[in-house]
C-alpha cells in the first residue's frame, strides 16, 4: 500500500480521539538511525498562521536526543490492530532493543524525516519551537503528573506534510 498527500485542513479525524485514545508514535532521527516512542499527549492546531502539532517528551526518553538533533519529526497514527505494538513502544526503550523489529515496523522517509510505514496517517513536522514546562506555572493537579520532577519539553512542529494510506 502507498500513501497520498492531503492538505492539513482536510483532516477529518477527531484529534482528541486520535491522540488521546488511539495514541501516536513520535519518530525522529534519520531514515538510517532513528527512534520512536508512543505518546498520548499532544495537540493539533494553528499558530503563526501555520498548521502545527504540539508534542511533549520527557528528557530521559531515548527519542528526546533524536528530536533535539533533528530539524523534523513525524507523528504516525495507526488502526486499532496496532494498539499492542504501540503499547510495547511506550514501555520499552530503543536504547535496550530494536522496537521496530519487535513490532514488525518498517521505517520509511518523507525527505529525511523517518516515519513508520505501517501507519494509516503520518504528520511530517518541522521543529519550529521548544520550551521546557515550568512547574512554577502549573496548578496542583498538573504537578501530580511530575512526582519525579521530570518535566516534559514541549515541541511545536509545523505540519509540512500529511500522508494518508491509500
Amino acid at each position: 500500500m502507498m500513501f497520498h498527500e492531503i492538505a492539513p485542513k482536510t483532516l477529518t479525524e477527531n484529534v482528541f480521539s486520535l491522540i488521546g485514545d488511539r495514541w501516536m508514535l513520535i519518530t525522529a532521527g534519520t531514515p538510517d538511525h532513528c527512534n520512536t516512542m508512543t505518546a498520548s499527549w499532544g495537540g493539533l492546531g494553528v499558530l503563526w498562521r501555520k498548521p502545527m502539532a504540539t508534542i511533549y517528551v520527557r528528557p530521559q526518553r531515548y527519542t528526546f536526543g533524536f528530536i533535539e538533533q533533528s530539524d523534523e519529526f513525524t507523528l504516525s497514527f495507526f488502526g486499532p490492530q496496532w494498539k499492542k505494538a504501540l503499547s510495547y513502544c511506550g514501555a520499552v526503550s530503543g536504547r535496550d532493543e530494536d522496537k521496530f523489529a519487535a513490532c514488525g515496523f518498517h521505517v520509511a522517509a518523507a525527505g529525511q524525516a523517518p516515519y513508520i510505514q505501517e501507519a494509516d496517517l503520518v504528520l511530517v513536522c518541522k521543529k519550529r519551537y521548544w520550551n521546557d514546562l515550568d512547574p512554577a506555572h502549573m496548578d496542583a493537579e498538573a504537578l501530580q503528573e511530575y512526582k519525579a520532577k521530570d518535566y516534559h519539553r514541549m515541541y511545536l512542529g509545523e505540519i509540512t506534510q500529511v500522508l494518508v494510506r491509500d
